[in-house]
């Protein structure tokens, strides 16, 4: 049987993190048919230019890729298919005021299991300029230099 509160990552959206800024981040399950979820267990997910939408009081993320299952024949949906997040009404709320008010964007970070449950981490977002991305690049090569000094040192 798996732990309550084992954490198996999916997948991540490396580009959500260089394209924005990431203010909060909240914990959504995840509407699924049995192919998708096999699907996903065999690392079929793309979350690259997925994005997130609040209408009529419910979440639903976009542009999220679900490879069809191999073996799923009749069983398989459309791969690029609007799913259902699943939230609590007062944070959906919360949410689709900030993104009304503030200008802010909602974006899926990762995909996890938690336990048997497939959980999608979506983080409230505000777009990088160019000049903060290039401050990113810098202080990461930066940091890299700086370790990679110390470890030359450490070996002498």
């Amino acid at each position: 049987m798996a732990d309550k509160e084992s954490f198996k990552t999916i997948a991540e959206n490396r580009k959500a993190r260089h394209d924005y800024f990431i203010l909060e981040s909240y914990e959504a399950g995840i509407e699924l048919v049995g192919t998708e979820v096999k699907s996903i267990r065999r690392g079929g997910v793309n979350l690259k230019d997925s994005w997130c939408s609040i209408e009529d009081g419910e979440l639903f993320v976009r542009d999220m890729h679900i490879s069809p299952y191999d073996h799923g024949n009749v069983f398989n949906r459309d791969p690029m298919r609007m799913r259902k997040l699943l939230l609590h009404k007062r944070q959906i709320n919360t949410l689709f005021g900030k993104v009304k008010t503030e200008g802010l964007t909602l974006i899926p970070i990762s995909m996890y299991f938690k336990g048997s449950r497939v959980k999608v981490q979506v983080g409230l977002c505000k777009g990088k300029k160019l000049h903060d991305k290039r401050d990113d690049l810098a202080a990461r090569a930066a940091k890299r230099d700086i370790e990679r000094a110390l470890k030359d040192r450490n070996r002498d």
